[in-house]
């Protein structure tokens, strides 16, 4: 659209492409700062919570002792 109307106004190539390429900046940055608020907006669905709580149910049967760590003992 940019382009088009930008030819038949008679700009040069080079203010054309500078036109395009601002356009297309600004609707990426538009589609990202979408996209980012509909993720914050989002509530945790059933499925997530349960999902949450089993998780830690099954935390919460690990005993202090055999926690998982980075390191593991050779005997």
């Amino acid at each position: 659209m940019v382009i088009g109307w930008s030819y038949f106004d008679g700009a040069s190539p080079g203010t054309i492409l500078l036109r395009a390429i601002i356009c297309a900046a600004i609707i990426q940055a538009g589609y990202f700062l979408l996209v980012f608020a509909m993720i914050g907006k989002a509530t945790p669905t059933s499925a997530d919570k349960i999902r949450e709580a089993e998780r830690g149910a099954i935390l919460n049967k690990v005993a202090d002792g055999e926690k998982l760590s980075a390191r593991r003992s050779l005997h």
